[in-house]
């Protein structure tokens, strides 16, 4: 059973939800139509508040290439730390984040800023503005982009109500994850493996059905599938990321250019190392036939 958050008790928004259910009942009695474009609607707004951490991170990302100071006393880079930790701590405290994404979150940025150090260090990416709080190359509001795929992952989970038929062993998504982690270090020194990695997560997951409600009634679609476009949507906000300098890829160097469509898979083989993560802190719950 998922764990509520405590933002479901507050009275306006308790208010909401009633007047939102209403909309749902009548949407229901006008036809097919209106009770899809009704479901249509709240898989959107489910979304978006599922996003939450990420939208708004992004929006600082936006906001702050637009509009902040050079000259600014701290530097853009130590601003968005600052600002990604009150908002977990605003999230937290006023029960718009569960315990259990909190634990997620915060092994996401323990494996991103690991990640990010050595790809920083091998000349992936660069961060080219200067900070004070950063390891190495990598300012530590970058283990914050990597938390913001792990509350989405986690707080979606919730939202709509999860469940999973022909789901893998743990164990199988481990060390199908400690693989592809392991791949984002070593290829640069061997043989990539991605392609055999692509197999291996047909291979464990390719079975799985995730089972997610919109409303009242139980959707499906493949597991994969729905991380390809997890991955998509990450893509997406990769170059929205680029565009404000927070990060920059050699290519971008003298000119702004879209993100590569090979980082694509890079986000699908993530997302795989990211379901785990959220696996081994919320368990799946196995869908009764």
């Amino acid at each position: 059973m998922h764990q509520m958050s405590k933002a479901s008790y507050w009275p306006a928004l308790a208010n909401l939800v009633q007047t939102e259910k209403s909309m749902g009942h009548w949407a229901e009695q006008k036809g097919p139509f209106t009770h899809f474009l009704y479901e249509f609607v709240r898989f959107g707004v489910k979304q978006a508040w599922a996003c939450l951490f990420a939208g708004l991170l992004l929006g600082l990302l936006i906001l702050t290439f637009m509009f902040y100071p050079k000259d600014a006393v701290i530097a853009r880079y130590d601003f968005l730390v600052l600002s990604a930790i009150l908002i977990q701590v605003f999230m937290i405290l006023f029960g718009l984040e569960t315990k259990e994404e909190a634990k997620v979150i915060f092994l996401f940025h323990i494996v991103g800023t690991v990640m990010e150090i050595f790809k920083t260090a091998k000349g992936s990416w660069i961060y080219p503005e200067p900070s004070i709080l950063r390891i190495g190359g990598v300012p530590l509001f970058t283990g914050f982009m990597y938390a913001s795929v792990g509350s989405f992952m986690a707080r979606v989970s919730r939202l709509f109500d999860f469940e999973f038929t022909h789901h893998p062993k743990t164990s199988w998504l481990v060390i199908l994850s400690l693989l592809i982690y392991a791949n984002f270090f070593m290829h640069h020194y061997i043989y990539d493996m991605r392609y055999f990695l692509f197999v291996g997560s047909v291979i464990v997951l390719g079975r799985c059905t995730i089972y997610y409600r919109i409303w009242k009634v139980h959707r499906h679609m493949p597991l994969l599938l729905s991380s390809f476009l997890a991955a998509l949507f990450i893509w997406f906000a990769e170059n929205i990321g680029t565009f404000t300098a927070a990060w920059v890829y050699p290519n971008q160097k003298k000119a702004w250019e879209m993100v590569s469509f090979g980082k694509l898979g890079s986000w699908f083989l993530l997302m795989i190392i990211s379901y785990t993560l959220v696996v081994l802190v919320q368990k799946p719950t196995e869908r009764k036939v």
